[in-house]
């Protein structure tokens, strides 16, 4: 019999829970664990063992298949990709199986996509980005590195998001719009562009 197939997601809050069930209803995880620095306090999230904290990262005998930083800021997400890569473990994507994805878009390593999001056809997501819940990612859209759209996020086709922004719940943008690298757009804003 072959081991379980394990993921390793850093961060047991509320986007990580969202992640690690994704992961398991994939089919592709049997099994998920959780590093979070609230360990040992925090034991279980969500039903799933959270077995150390990100320190844990460096510990001999961590045998996972692949890791996701599941953390909401994008900075702090930055950082714990780069610490999962560092420790050797393969930095891996999750998508929800209730998610459509065009065959021909491109997502990153380290990208979460959740239920009931739309990644249109050529749609380009960078290394670690966020489609949370609901959100519409149309054709040719770029999403920079590292970048976050919350829940019901609509993105018209060649919409630009630059690394590290953070488009929050319910935004809009309309066609060719560009966010700047780290702009942070406030929840249910209409983006036009600029003419």
């Amino acid at each position: 019999m072959s081991p379980l197939r394990t993921l390793l997601v850093l961060g047991a809050g509320g986007h990580g829970k969202a992640v690690a069930e994704a992961a398991l209803l994939s089919g592709e995880w049997q099994r998920v664990c959780f590093l979070d620095d609230r360990w040992p306090q925090l034991e279980v999230a969500c039903g799933i063992d959270v077995i150390g904290d990100l320190d844990s990262l460096l510990e001999p005998g961590l045998s996972v298949a692949g890791g996701i930083a599941a953390v909401g800021n994008n900075s702090l997400r930055e950082v714990w990709a780069a610490r999962i890569k560092a420790a050797g473990i393969e930095l891996v994507s999750i998508v929800h199986p209730r998610a459509w994805v065009s065959p021909s878009a491109h997502i990153g390593q380290g990208s979460a996509v959740l239920a009931m999001a739309v990644i249109g056809t050529d749609a380009r997501l960078g290394q670690g980005a966020i489609v949370n819940a609901g959100a519409v990612v149309d054709h040719d859209v770029c999403i920079g590195d590292f970048a976050h759209l919350g829940v019901g996020v609509n993105l018209a086709g060649g919409v630009h998001i630059g690394a590290l922004a953070w488009l929050q719940a319910g935004c809009n943008a309309g066609y060719g719009v560009s966010v700047e690298s780290g702009d942070v757009v406030a929840p249910g804003t209409a983006l036009q562009a600029k003419h």
